[in-house]
């Protein structure tokens, strides 16, 4: 993930003139920021889409073992994944523009920021989880799993909002 106190290392010329316009520097520092929360979503899908692709194999070693009951399953666990996935694409972003009537507080970028690298963990963790599928093994993660893992995803998600909703006390 970018981390936004590091975009002061690529400025080019301009900004840093710019940098000196009075209320521009904090504009630029959000804008960094908004840009490194639009990462951290994007990267969070593409994760997203890596477990789906991983449930897809599982999905043909069952129809190969002519499991075809634990298809049902799958396809929730699918469907949910397809709606965290659109929930985290189409999230506010972090931080209003420059000319937008409601601002953010940093102190609160910084609290969404953090839940953007907790969410990161846990979606990493649910990616080790979609690894250990197999139509073919015993005593591995089952979908059951993988579909409490999602929820559990789209609960800690709506954190963000309350985050930025200032409920998150």
């Amino acid at each position: 993930m970018v981390d936004p106190s590091r975009h002061a290392d690529s400025r080019n010329l301009v900004e840093s003139i710019l940098r000196h316009v009075p209320g521009f520097k904090g504009y630029l520092e959000k804008e960094y920021r908004r840009d490194s929360d639009h990462l951290a979503r994007t990267h969070l899908t593409n994760q997203l889409h890596k477990g789906k692709l991983k449930l897809d194999n599982y999905q043909r070693e069952l129809v190969e073992a002519a499991r075809l009951d634990d298809l049902p399953k799958c396809e929730r666990l699918r469907t949910r994944i397809d709606t965290l996935q659109s929930r985290i694409r189409g999230a506010v972003r972090g931080y209003s523009g420059f000319f937008d009537f409601v601002r953010v507080d940093e102190n609160v970028l910084d609290k969404v920021y953090d839940h953007d690298v907790a969410m990161m963990v846990e979606v990493a963790a649910l990616l080790e989880m979609a690894d250990q599928l197999s139509a073919n093994a015993e005593g591995k993660t089952t979908v059951d799993e993988l579909l409490a893992k999602v929820e559990q995803l789209q609960a800690q998600f709506d954190g963000r909002s309350a985050i930025l909703e200032g409920l998150d006390a």
